[in-house]
């Protein structure tokens, strides 16, 4: 059995869209990522706040780095896009447990994740041939 994973040409204006869309993910990312790294008191303290020792916030942020540059760089994209999606479940798990508020907290993960899937939705033609949206 053979299945037609063929997609249309991507446009001009999609893939600018989607770069724009993982541009501004891949910003904010790196800036967590940094924050992290750099062990500033307001991850230090959102971190302890979310019931986790302030020693993990150094590793989060190398962890956050390092899967924002696997997402950045074309050809291991869609590996940082789902390892990147991982990360985002367990600060959604990590927010239900703690009772955040819900849009603000809560859902800003999934936000990114719309914004990582999205873009690459919109860049790569064959991301969109397996994950194919009718009209």
């Amino acid at each position: 059995m053979q299945t037609n994973t063929q997609a249309g040409p991507t446009s001009r204006t999609a893939r600018w869209a989607g770069r724009i869309i993982t541009g501004l993910a891949v910003v904010f990312l790196l800036f967590d990522g940094v924050i992290k790294v750099m062990e500033l008191d307001i991850a230090l303290e959102t971190t302890e706040r979310l019931g986790y020792p302030r020693g993990v916030v150094f590793g989060l942020g190398i962890l956050t780095l390092a899967l924002t540059v696997l997402y950045a760089i074309p050809r291991t994209s869609v590996l940082g896009a789902i390892l990147l999606t991982g990360l985002f479940g367990g600060a959604i798990a990590t927010h239900l447990r703690v009772g955040s508020p819900i849009f603000s907290h809560l859902l800003f993960a999934g936000y990114l994740g719309l914004m990582v899937w999205g873009g690459s939705f919109l860049r790569d033609a064959q991301l969109r041939a397996l994950i194919p949206l009718r009209r």
